[in-house]
């Protein structure tokens, strides 16, 4: 008997909901109610596109060709894609030429200077 009590469709939550509502508020405060609601699921929407579009630019902005398999092929995929020779180095060496690449301090700027 539960059971079936609590088998309601779809259309009947909403009368249940839309009875409550008006039980809770009345009839008066009901139309600022879901104009309040109806501004949040905007706002809701707008900040999801805004980050789903922050998203999908930072994954254009990666040139990825194939998965990596190991840290080496990372360090080399890091080390071509800011134009560190990397054939003769070892992976530390090649740690500390990138790390200097990306805070400015390369060696190329050293010798200039």
């Amino acid at each position: 008997m539960l059971s079936y009590a609590l088998n309601i469709l779809g259309s009947e939550w909403i009368i249940i909901i839309l009875v409550a509502l008006i039980a809770l508020f009345g009839t008066n405060k009901l139309p600022d109610v879901a104009k309040k609601l109806g501004k949040a699921v905007g706002e809701y929407n707008k900040t999801k596109s805004e980050i789903q579009n922050q998203i999908t630019g930072i994954n254009a902005n990666l040139n990825i060709t194939a998965p990596v398999q190991n840290e080496r092929q990372k360090l080399e995929f890091m080390a071509k894609t800011l134009g560190i020779d990397f054939a003769a180095k070892t992976d530390d060496e090649i740690k500390k030429a990138i790390s200097e690449k990306m805070s400015g301090n390369d060696t190329d700027q050293k010798d200039r200077k």
